[in-house]
């Protein structure tokens, strides 16, 4: 049975439940512009392609191409989600002790998301504590996203593990494109905010149901 010797996450809908902080953070920036507020499930479907595609589909379609305007809104929504990226957020239930096994195994983490960097890195050090993540890599400016597989190969490097190697986690079709791109064992996890569908539709190798599942089904030494 091939052996896995490192395992990079995914963060929203994979190790976290950020929808509310997500879609309160949101809805706070369109009541700024009186536009119309989004609800969960539109929410669910507009995120995992970085945090300007989620502004671009959440904002009403007559004002999208107004770069300027376009440049104030997203300013306005990465300072209110940076603010509040921790009011509500939290692990989802089994990742705590899935991350402990790994580690206890002395298996390399990393985090690949798509979300602000600054987020991602407020919400590693205070929601996914005490565990130690190698790498954490969230989106910053001149850097690609997703499905784009740079960030994630620069992550397997740090973690001393070869593409082939590493296990790749996440619930959406970007992120089994970027397990794909890069090289990595795809794992869909169906706990996320999208269906098992779309991870079928995007040719996942393993899915799984819970993170227990992972240690029974994935070999990891």
């Amino acid at each position: 049975m091939k052996i896995y010797r490192g395992a990079i996450f995914d963060m929203d809908g994979t190790l976290t439940d950020t929808l509310a902080d997500l879609h309160h953070s949101m809805n706070d920036t369109l009541a700024h512009y009186n536009f119309p507020q989004l609800t969960f499930d539109q929410v669910k479907r507009f995120v995992g392609n970085g945090a300007k595609k989620f502004l671009l589909r959440s904002l009403p379609a007559d004002v999208v191409d107004d770069e300027n305007f376009v440049a104030e809104a997203f300013a306005l929504y990465n300072e209110t989600y940076i603010a509040n990226s921790l009011r509500h957020v939290k692990p989802y239930a089994g990742i705590p002790d899935l991350l402990a096994a790994l580690a206890a195994k002395k298996i390399p983490l990393g985090i690949c998301t798509n979300k602000q960097h600054a987020a991602a890195v407020k919400i590693t050090e205070k929601i996914l504590a005490p565990i130690k993540f190698a790498y954490v890599s969230g989106d910053e400016p001149g850097q690609p996203r997703k499905p784009d597989p740079t960030r994630a190969l620069v992550g397997a490097k740090i973690l001393g593990v070869a593409p082939e190697d590493v296990a790749y986690f996440g619930d959406t079709a970007v992120d089994i494109e970027t397990a794909h791109n890069a090289g990595f064992l795809s794992v869909g996890v169906t706990w996320g905010f999208r269906p098992r569908s779309e991870l079928v539709d995007a040719r996942a190798q393993i899915i799984v149901d819970s993170p227990q599942e992972i240690l029974e089904r994935i070999n990891f030494g």
